[in-house]
């Protein structure tokens, strides 16, 4: 990819001090692969939420890719996978309808409780798995970028 990608990263607030240690690895990670890339943060309250400004951000045609992330725990009040999978799915959708990338770092232990162990345990993962992210977006934008020169060729 030629010019410096600009790459949307969307943040729940939900388990916040968790959710940022992705956005941290993506950042550490992505100036090495994507030096001079422009990432710019989004909040948002929960995980339920990410899907519907994806599709608004991809649609602006300002972003190369979006990324959301989010903790989704077992709150006790609705079944947890639900919302994981009504996310993920969404956020599939997002990227299908727009055409722009839309990646997901959202993960749903299925027993996580507040101690500082599985806290830290998560915060660090929150880092490597935002690290892939942007492995994953920097891969992505590669293949865009070989199928524009496909499209290219075809016209010339």
């Amino acid at each position: 990819m030629t010019k410096s990608p600009r790459i949307a990263f969307i943040k729940a607030r939900w388990h916040a001090d968790v959710v940022d240690q992705a956005h941290e690895g993506f950042l550490a990670e992505a100036a090495g692969l994507m030096p001079g890339a422009q990432v710019e943060p989004w909040d948002v309250p929960g995980a339920f939420e990410m899907p519907l400004l994806a599709k608004t951000l991809a649609a602006t045609g300002r972003y190369d890719a979006v990324v959301a992330a989010a903790l989704v725990v077992d709150g006790g009040i609705y079944r947890h996978d639900f919302v994981a999978q009504a996310v993920v799915s969404g956020l599939m959708q997002a990227g299908l309808e727009t055409g722009v990338p839309v990646f997901s770092v959202s993960l749903t232990p299925h027993n996580y409780q507040e101690t500082a162990l599985l806290t830290g345990f998560y915060r660090a993962h929150f880092v490597e798995k935002g690290a892939e992210a942007a492995g994953a977006v920097a891969r992505m934008l590669e293949v865009g970028a070989r199928v524009a020169d496909l499209d290219r060729s075809a016209v010339a």
